[in-house]
This record gives C-alpha cells, sequence and structure tokens, in this order.
C-alpha cells in the first residue's frame, strides 16, 4: 500500500509541476504585450495554487480515513488479544486447580498406603515375637 501512495503522491506532484510549467511556457511563448503576459502568469499561478490546495484537501482527508481505518484493526486486534489472553488465563488456572487437586489426592492415598504398609509391618512383627 504504501508503494501505491508514494506511486500516486509522485503522480500528482508530477503533474502539477508539468502544469505549471506547460502554462507558464504558452505564456511565455504567446505574442502577448507584458501587462497581458504578467496577468495570465498570476491568473495562472492563483490556478495552479487553488488546484494545489484541493490535492492537499484531498490528500489531508484521506490520510484521516486510513489513520481512522488503522485505529479501528488495532482496537479490534487489541481487544482480540485481550480476550484470548484472558481465556489462556482461565484455562492456566483450571490447569493448576486440576493439578493441585490430583496431587493432593495421590498425597493422601499415598500417605494411607504407607501407614496401612507400617500397620501390617507391625501387626507381622508383633506376630512373629
Amino acid at each position: 500500500m504504501e508503494d501505491r501512495t508514494s506511486s500516486t503522491k509522485g503522480f500528482l506532484l508530477g503533474l502539477l509541476a508539468g502544469g505549471a510549467i506547460g502554462g507558464l511556457t504558452a505564456l511565455l511563448y504567446a505574442p502577448k504585450s507584458g501587462r497581458e503576459l504578467r496577468k495570465d502568469i498570476g491568473k495562472k499561478g492563483r490556478e495552479v495554487i487553488k488546484e494545489t490546495e484541493h490535492y492537499v484537501d484531498n490528500a489531508k482527508t484521506k490520510a484521516s480515513e486510513i489513520l481512522s481505518e488503522s485505529r479501528r484493526k488495532a482496537e479490534s486486534l487489541l481487544s482480540d488479544a485481550r480476550k484470548k489472553a484472558d481465556s489462556i488465563t482461565k484455562g492456566t488456572e483450571k490447569l493448576y486447580s486440576q493439578g493441585k487437586e490430583f496431587i493432593t489426592d495421590e498425597a493422601v492415598r499415598l500417605k494411607e498406603a504407607v501407614r496401612a504398609g507400617v500397620d501390617t509391618f507391625n501387626e507381622e512383627k508383633n506376630k512373629t515375637r
């Protein structure tokens, strides 16, 4: 998109410069008196200024539209990123909670198994005495 904008900008500047140079050349080679020539040069200068103002206004409008669209897209991307980050955070918290529960349950079962093993060992030890 930047190449297209640069190309368009170059074209417009070339168009304005070419128009101004062509108009000035035509005025200089036209068989007119000095007063008429100065009047025509002034008139042509005002026309070029008006055209330039028109192109500048169009460029400002287009730049504003592009900026607004870019801002809207950036806000949308940021919103999506926040939603995904929240989803990941919730998923991680759930996974952590489930892992903690599993470890706690397994620790309790292991303690009970060790206790049962110790009790069985003591019972067998007492039988052999």
